[in-house]
Parts: structure tokens; C-alpha cells; sequence
């Protein structure tokens, strides 16, 4: 390749996919590693170019970045999964916090000057009632939440010490697929709520829990900020053309700034699908908290950001069409 390309790590995972979609759309040429232990290669859209790897291996991240003559990154490998996250931490701090100490490296050495990363509200931890505004305490319950946090303050350091700029995007929770159903959520074993009740609307599980209904909120279950995979897809290329044009290192939020509780998902499901769910109530889950929704006001002054898809029907109704085109393949 001659014409510069970013590099996306995790390109084949959920969030992943959807931004080499946007990058590609929007004439970027496109690189992705991914080691494919929970994403699918067939998820790369064929016009990016795809390595298969793992983001800790630095040579092969030094030898990708000269190839393709790498001058962003947009990094989203890594695991996720907040209860596994407190029953192995080690595998989080690995996975999450010293790979992407590599990759930071990799990139300072080979004069990559670009960096968006896929951060997470998890960082907060338990805040009380109200939108989190990106100025709010980092007190993460999880160690989820601490290994993206302390990636956060590498990319502080290198930015300091090194000629490296980046954006650091702190994702609620991300629902929804492609609306013209290139890409969805197909991670083996899910957890994110909507994916999972969509599941089975779908007919693709048989039923699912609601875990925890005494929480101090209106109905007893955890309230969270759903936003669309395709507007978060947006908000990454509005950071990336931020560092392009006027090269400030940004922390932002990435939500609608309204929640709703695991009941008013499950009733927009049902909504949606037409038919009740097999609904089972469990335990609470370690590491969650009751309630977390974001100030959006940084990420629409910093970046004229503006939300396309902000309806819960809309964004069940792409998750679920997604579902069920999954249900019908062999």
C-alpha cells in the first residue's frame, strides 16, 4: 500500500467491525489485527486488509504498522466481560493493560502519531444518581474497569513524553448492529443485555436472567446509557479527524445521557418482537453497579458529535434483525 492506513485492533470483534465499516465508508484505507479467540473473520469487510495476530506480539504490530504504512491507531482488542474480569483479574491486566503497553510502544517507536481507544464508563465505578460527566471520580468496582483505566494513563504518559496524541472514548453500554446489516454482535457466549434478550426473541437461547431486582433504582434493576453501535462507530471517526486537524489529547464520554432499566429493555424487546420472553430472575453479578449514565455535553462541544440512532425500539430492532439473519444461517 502506498496512501497511509489506520490500524484496528479487533477489527473482527463487535465494536471493531463496526468501525472498519465507518473508516472504510468514509475512504480510509484499513488495516485490522485480530487473534479471532472471540471474533469472526468473516466480520472484516473484505476491502480492509486483515492480519491474524495478537496485539501483544510486537514485532508483528512493528512489522504491520511499516507495511501498511500505519499512521493511526484504533485499538479495541481486548477482553470485556465485568463478572470474569473479577473471578480473573490476572487475565484482565494481561489482556487489557500489558498488551496494550506493547502496542503504545509499538507505535511511539514506529513515530505513530494517532491513537483512539476503546475505553469504558466502567472506569467510574459506583457514582450515585445523575449523567457522569468525564471530570467524575475514577473508582472502578471491576478489574475491568481498572485495566482500562490505568491503559488511559499510559496514553497520558507516552503523550507527555512522546510525539503521540490520542482519544480516549468512554463507551457505555453499546447495543444495536449495522443498520444495513453488514455486521452485528456474533461473540460466542455474550453477555451485554440486549444481545442476549434479542437472543431470545429470536429463538437462539431458551431463556435468560435478570441478575439482581433489589437495586436502589425505580424498578429494582440496574439502569444503564444504551448507545448505538453505529453512532459510537461516528464518534470514533469525529476523534480520529479531531487528532488529524487539531491534535489535542481528549477523554470523553460516549452515550445518549438517559438510561433505562434491565425491565424497560426486556419490555422494549418485547416490544419489538412481538411476542414475551422466557425471563428468569438470578443473582446479582459481581462487579456491577446500580446505575451509571453519561454526560454527553465534552464529546458534542469537543467534537460537534451528534447521535442518529439515540431510540431504544430502533436500536432493539437492529439487534434483533441481526439476530434472526444469524438464526438463519446454516
Amino acid at each position: 500500500m502506498t496512501e497511509a492506513a489506520v490500524l484496528v485492533t479487533g477489527g473482527a470483534g463487535y465494536i471493531g467491525s463496526h468501525v472498519v465499516l465507518a473508516l472504510l465508508d468514509a475512504g480510509y484505507p484499513v488495516v485490522s489485527v485480530d487473534d479471532l479467540s472471540t471474533g469472526r473473520r468473516d466480520a472484516v469487510a473484505p476491502a480492509a486488509s486483515f492480519v491474524e495476530g495478537d496485539i501483544g506480539d510486537v514485532e508483528l504490530i512493528a512489522e504491520t504498522i511499516a507495511r501498511h504504512q500505519v499512521d493511526a491507531v484504533m485499538h479495541f482488542a481486548g477482553s470485556v466481560v465485568v463478572p470474569e474480569s473479577v473471578a480473573d483479574p490476572l487475565k484482565y491486566y494481561l489482556q487489557n493493560t500489558c498488551k496494550s503497553r506493547g502496542l503504545i510502544q509499538a507505535c511511539v517507536e514506529a513515530g505513530v502519531r494517532r491513537f483512539v481507544f476503546s475505553s469504558t464508563a466502567a472506569v467510574y465505578g459506583s457514582v450515585g444518581d445523575g449523567p457522569v460527566p468525564e471530570s467524575a471520580p475514577t473508582l472502578p468496582a471491576s478489574p475491568y474497569g481498572t485495566s482500562k483505566l490505568m491503559t488511559e494513563w499510559m496514553l497520558r504518559d507516552a503523550a507527555s513524553a512522546h510525539d503521540l496524541t490520542y482519544a480516549a472514548l468512554r463507551y457505555f453500554n453499546v447495543a444495536g448492529a449495522d443498520p444495513q446489516g453488514r455486521s452485528g454482535q456474533s461473540t460466542p457466549g455474550a453477555t451485554h443485555l440486549i444481545k442476549v434478550a434479542c437472543e431470545v426473541a429470536a429463538g437462539r437461547r431458551s431463556a435468560m436472567e435478570i441478575f439482581g431486582e433489589d437495586y436502589e433504582t425505580p424498578d429494582g434493576t440496574c439502569v444503564r446509557d444504551y448507545i448505538h453501535v453505529a453512532d459510537l462507530a461516528e464518534a470514533h471517526l469525529a476523534a480520529l479527524r479531531d487528532l488529524e486537524t487539531r491534535g489535542r489529547n481528549l477523554t470523553l464520554n460516549c452515550g445518549y445521557g438517559r438510561g433505562y432499566s434491565v425491565k424497560q429493555v426486556l419490555a422494549a424487546v418485547e416490544r419489538v418482537a412481538g411476542s414475551p420472553l422466557e425471563v428468569r430472575s438470578g443473582p446479582r453479578r459481581p462487579g456491577d453497579v446500580a446505575e451509571i449514565v453519561a454526560d454527553t455535553t465534552r464529546i458534542r462541544e469537543e467534537l460537534g458529535w451528534q447521535a442518529r440512532h439515540d431510540d431504544l425500539d430502533g436500536i432493539v430492532r437492529d439487534a434483533l434483525a441481526w439476530e434472526r439473519k444469524l438464526a438463519s444461517r446454516p
